[in-house]
């Protein structure tokens, strides 16, 4: 069997006085499309900078493991061949005085634009072109992204992560700021990433954005995992009313989950 794309195990991960992961145990297998759900200050950002290794656990006693494709140390440039992360933070940074075109390219650097010293190849700039047709999003190479719509943006950050060919894109609350036109696009696009082969692992606090292809769903409370499973399985009214603390009714429609 192959290892796990990524693996917690007893991990707590503490910020100041507080304790904002507690004893997580989490297994992602390669190739899985997983959403991880909670309400704001759950502890999900938190998850993310652990994957991105932003954050480290908090050394303690008991053993305890964070592994991605089975190992514990990564050079950061190197995971960028596995792990594309798209997260608001990286969208703060990338929305500058730099065409869209610029932004996808600077991928193959881990910088937010290009710069002199850079050496940039034909094969760079083939990849680049094509992951922006990929994503529908070539009108957008010459234009500068701040002057772009946020969902426009977004789509540009994600073909700064796909440059790498990475075999799982990690999204952090993907459709925050969108209006209804762009989330819709969005999450078309998402789709059509799933149906590629890429994987997705897609942090959220709202239902819709969980696309049809995501067949399990993590419940994360307090710091801890509340419900792990199937989709079809977690999503029940009275599992959403408690991990958000109010009464919630939940409706499927054409794949997607929406709660009332």
């Amino acid at each position: 069997m192959s290892v796990p794309l990524i693996q917690f195990e007893n991990v707590t991960i503490q910020r100041g006085d507080r304790v904002v992961l507690d004893s997580i145990d989490l297994s992602i297998a390669q190739g899985e499309h997983v959403a991880i759900l909670g309400p704001n200050g759950s502890g999900k950002s938190t998850l993310i900078k652990a994957i991105s290794r932003e954050l480290y656990p908090r050394l303690k006693p008991e053993p305890w493991s964070l592994r991605i494709l089975g190992r514990d140390r990564w050079h950061l440039f190197e995971l960028r061949n596995h792990l594309g992360l798209v997260s608001n933070d990286w969208m703060a940074l990338c929305t500058r005085h730099y065409s869209g075109y610029e932004i996808v390219l600077s991928g193959f650097f881990g910088s937010v634009g290009i710069w002199p010293q850079h050496k940039v190849t034909a094969e760079m700039e083939q990849k680049a072109r094509a992951v922006m047709d990929l994503l529908e999003i070539r009108h957008l190479a010459d234009r500068n992204t701040d002057e772009l719509s946020s969902g426009e943006a977004r789509r540009i950050l994600i073909g700064r992560a796909l440059v790498h060919d990475p075999q799982a894109l990690v999204l952090d609350e993907p459709t925050t700021s969108l209006d209804l036109h762009a989330t819709y696009e969005l999450r078309e696009i998402f789709r059509k990433l799933a149906r590629a082969g890429i994987s997705l692992i897609m942090v959220t606090h709202h239902l819709p954005d969980i696309i049809p292809e995501i067949g399990r769903v993590v419940l994360i409370r307090n710091g801890r995992i509340f419900c792990d499973g199937p989709k079809d399985q977690v999503f029940h009214s009275e599992t959403l009313s408690r991990l958000f603390g109010i009464p919630v009714e939940v409706l499927e429609r054409d794949g997607y989950y929406h709660v009332l």
